[in-house]
């Protein structure tokens, strides 16, 4: 197989392919020495790819079972780059004759047919996009899989964002704890201070606000599963006075003003055509002189996620990254006054590798 498949390999993956790849049959393609293998379980994996060149079509057999990987997955990252879709047919220079070629080895692996069916765990979302609805869908389909997956993940601290690492070998719970009193500095916490804490979770950083700096905190998620979670931790911590667990849109907040407001790892899901009015809604709910701290994932380039994306469709439907300095703007033309701004860059690197650490030790779970 590998023999008749390798004219396709060649021409999504290049000549020198940065993986191994095992086919069904056993036969095998690229360098023995290579730090990962690409499983190609069956026909209907080359299938998906072909319908879906790139990123999309990989992760469909992936999700299907019909592709795995073996070794080092950030040896693997780099078929990212590899499976670039038309962008990577284009630098092979693929003619009319090529594309013949592909066909006749699609036909005879047994790759040549309908569409397979779209695996079940991609998101299909209607409605409006970033309406309350459609917004309420895509917080389900990402953080309602399960409170234990996500424990099992985050570790202890049940915080999803980056982590601030004050050393290189902090735990992944010290630099939260790090990160959370880096935004109640920010914020300028001060005992009896209302926070409102936008997108919490499942209430870490309320709870640190509220224990530590003797906030009085509100909590709010649209996430069912996180919001029930977050209230039973709350209570079990004895904070149930000082710390409010809400299943609420930030739209629908109404009892302003607050002292402060945090937004840590929620505005991904804002969208750039309501990045003025989230930012205008959360204005108009301090007080004269309120701080509003949003910690978020920025991007170099113009706003949004392709949303042909294996992320668009499987991990963060709808989601949106912006330019720091779109989000700059948009904050000053709703009356803030931005006065710092900091990248946490690095630790967000440090960050996924710890999460992946959690992942692979609880992968069999």
């Amino acid at each position: 197989m590998a023999t008749i498949l390798e004219p396709m390999i060649t021409a999504f993956m290049g000549p020198n392919p940065p993986v191994r790849v095992r086919f069904w049959d056993g036969s095998t393609l690229g360098p023995e020495e290579a730090e990962a293998t690409l499983i190609i379980r069956s026909p209907r994996a080359v299938r998906r790819i072909m319908y879906a060149p790139g990123e999309l079509g990989a992760a469909r057999a992936y999700v299907a079972g019909e592709l795995d990987l073996e070794g080092d997955v950030y040896a693997a990252l780099a078929l990212r780059d590899a499976l670039a879709g038309p962008e990577r047919q284009a630098k092979v220079g693929l003619g009319m004759r090529a594309w013949l070629d592909l066909l006749r080895a699609a036909g005879s692996s047994g790759a040549i047919g309908p569409p397979p069916a779209l695996p079940p765990e991609e998101a299909r979302l209607r409605g409006r996009r970033h309406s309350k609805e459609r917004d309420a869908a895509a917080i389900s389909h990402h953080y309602d899989v399960s409170n234990e997956f996500y424990r099992l993940v985050l570790g202890d601290s049940l915080t999803y964002s980056c982590a601030h690492f004050e050393r290189p070998d902090a735990t992944l719970e010290e630099a939260q704890r790090s990160k959370h009193d880096l935004v109640c500095q920010k914020l300028g916490l001060r005992p009896g201070a209302r926070l409102l804490d936008v997108g919490c979770g499942w209430g870490t950083m309320a709870m640190h606000a509220a224990r530590h700096y003797g906030a009085k905190a509100v909590g709010i998620t649209i996430s069912e599963r996180q919001a029930s979670l977050a209230a039973e931790r709350v209570a079990e911590a004895g904070l149930a006075s000082q710390v409010e667990i809400r299943r609420q849109d930030y739209r629908d907040v109404a009892d302003g003003p607050y002292d402060a407001i945090s937004s840590i790892g929620m505005f991904e899901h804002v969208g750039l055509s309501r990045l003025a009015e989230y930012l205008g809604d959360l204005y108009r709910l301090l007080r004269p002189e309120g701080r509003l701290l949003n910690h978020g994932i920025s991007r170099p380039g113009p706003s949004g996620l392709a949303r042909t994306s294996f992320i668009n469709r499987y991990v963060f439907p709808d989601g949106e990254l912006h330019e720091v300095g779109t989000v700059i703007s948009a904050a000053q033309a709703q009356h803030f006054e931005v006065r710092d701004v900091e990248s946490l860059r690095e630790h967000y690197a440090r960050t996924l590798r710890r999460w992946v650490v959690n992942l692979e030790a609880g992968w069999d779970r």
